[in-house]
């Protein structure tokens, strides 16, 4: 049987406050669509080197802090996609990871 991790993050406030401030800044200029599947959230964002250096600096950032989440980085064609998850007891925090990034809104028009 695997052993769970425990379902906490070990960022102080003002940490996590530099963080999220990160993480929304990235939405803001590279998330182009999100979605929900099966429990778990799917976020596209434009794909370019600085942002894959930053979602990628930000997993593993997260990895570090909230080891229970799952985070995974994939690379297509035209986009990335950060697949992000969490066991039951750790999807509040899951949830609202992935709204950090924003996006809830109407799409602004370029």
């Amino acid at each position: 049987m695997a052993q769970e991790l425990p379902v906490v993050c070990s960022l102080g406030a003002g940490d996590l406050e530099q963080r999220l401030a990160a993480i929304a800044e990235i939405g803001a200029e590279s998330l182009i669509d999100r979605r929900q599947e099966g429990g778990r959230h799917l976020l596209r964002f434009r794909s370019n080197s600085r942002t894959r250096e930053r979602l990628e600096d930000i997993v593993r950032a997260e990895r570090e802090c909230c080891a229970f989440l799952d985070l995974t980085l994939t690379e297509g064609c035209c986009d990335l996609t950060l697949k992000v998850a969490a066991p039951e007891a750790g999807q509040t925090t899951a949830d609202g990871f992935a709204m950090a990034f924003g996006g809830f809104g109407p799409k602004p028009r370029r």
